[in-house]
């Protein structure tokens, strides 16, 4: 990858090539209507500690918000469909391991969240269905349901999909198309009141810019500062363990959220694990420090709990990623700020961000285009919030 860039202006300047920024080069580049440069800049080509390279790669359907279902239910479509969104003959088929999610709730109030988010869900035509304790335990009779009032749990487009594959494809149909990457890092944005005009490189280069995306996962809030703007986005890190049970399950395990806060699924022949730290604190972009004692501590005392044939368990990997955490309510930030049309935020996805990522990058491409949303409309997700300090409240996070 080149480390200059081959124009002194750019119709669009994405900061961040990693999954959402990849995918608005891809949606961009793909619409005919489009016919001028897009630059992607991206600080690490290897994309070694980029969060699209730490993601567990699943989607749901059960989310708390309608717009972030509806999100889902476009990207399961992109997923199933990918060869047609591709344009490509020679793309993969990609496959969605359906095993789905199952909250589990111990508590009448989170039981009564998991009901109403289930209406919710099936009106906007999710599957979800709300499980006594009794036909938890015919389906998957490995659990032990002691405290358990009910569960929640999707069949239908819940579960693994292969977003390496989709990324490797949204950077390669971008790039075929004409998307020009560069591996630098912006050093600063020059803004003359309410537009920005271009982006300055640590190689020294001053690039002008019709439109900047800003697409730097954990790093948002560094490049919005760049541009006299701020947003609650902050680097959290998140621990995954994949390890081998002596006793297999007869089944595949969903993913099961467990009211302790620890996750848990089938990984092929062996099963993934995972959970916050007990204190989340805001962490430097460079810290993938794990922390084992929370494995001995929390993650395999529930899992255990919960499946009585995980108490004999041999670790086999695991790693720390981080969330792009958007502190004011875990959800996506995208479009413009309203004192700086053409700086586009794509930020905060907390979690979401891969599964998300083919109707984010086609909702940017349409505000860039045409100034609105043409399908899917992601207005809830705008900045304004932000700025009224109103919520989005998810309350389905894992």
């Amino acid at each position: 990858m080149n480390s200059t860039p081959a124009h002194k202006t750019y119709d669009v300047v994405i900061i961040g090539g990693a999954m959402i920024g990849s995918s608005a080069a891809f949606w961009l580049t793909r619409n005919p209507a489009f016919k001028g440069r897009v630059l992607v800049v991206e600080r690490d080509p290897s994309y070694e500690f980029a969060s699209t390279s730490h993601t567990n790669s699943c989607i749901r359907q059960q989310f708390g918000s309608e717009v972030n279902v509806l999100i889902s239910r476009f990207g399961a479509e992109f997923v199933h469909n990918f060869k047609t969104f591709m344009d490509d003959e020679t793309a993969p088929d990609i496959l969605l391991h359906s095993f789905g999610y199952l909250y589990l709730a111990d508590t009448p109030a989170f039981a009564e969240v998991l009901r109403d988010n289930a209406a919710m869900q099936n009106r906007l035509g999710a599957a979800t269905r709300i499980l006594s304790p009794g036909e938890i335990a015919t389906e998957w009779p490995f659990y032990d349901l002691d405290g358990i009032l009910c569960g929640s749990h999707n069949p239908v487009d819940e579960g693994y999909f292969d977003g390496g594959t989709i990324f490797d494809w949204f950077r390669r149909k971008a790039k075929a198309r004409g998307a020009e990457y560069v591996h630098n890092t912006v050093t600063g944005i020059i803004r003359e009141g309410g537009r920005v005009t271009a982006v300055t490189l640590a190689s020294g280069e001053t690039i002008g810019a019709g439109v900047i995306v800003n697409a730097s996962g954990p790093r948002a809030n560094l490049t919005a500062q760049m541009a006299g703007l701020a947003i609650p986005v902050e680097p959290r890190r998140r621990f995954t363990w994949i390890f081998q049970a002596a006793d297999p399950l007869p089944k595949d395990l969903p993913l099961t959220i467990d009211p302790s806060g620890v996750h848990m699924r089938t990984d092929g022949r062996y099963y993934m694990c995972g959970c916050p730290p007990d204190e989340d604190p805001a962490v430097a972009f460079d810290d993938f420090s794990m922390d084992h004692h929370i494995w001995e501590t929390k993650v395999w005392p529930a899992i255990a709990t919960r499946v009585p044939a995980f108490e004999r368990v041999k670790i086999l990997n695991h790693w720390v990623g981080h969330y792009a955490y958007n502190t004011l309510d875990q959800n996506a930030v995208i479009g413009a700020h309203p004192e700086v049309s053409n700086f586009l935020f794509c930020n905060g996805f907390s979690g979401h961000g891969l599964q998300q990522s083919p109707a984010m990058g086609r909702g940017i491409s349409e505000l860039i285009l045409h100034g609105s949303y043409q399908t899917l409309d992601l207005t809830d997700l705008g900045y304004d919030r932000i700025l009224a300090n109103r919520p989005l409240l998810e309350r389905a996070v894992i």
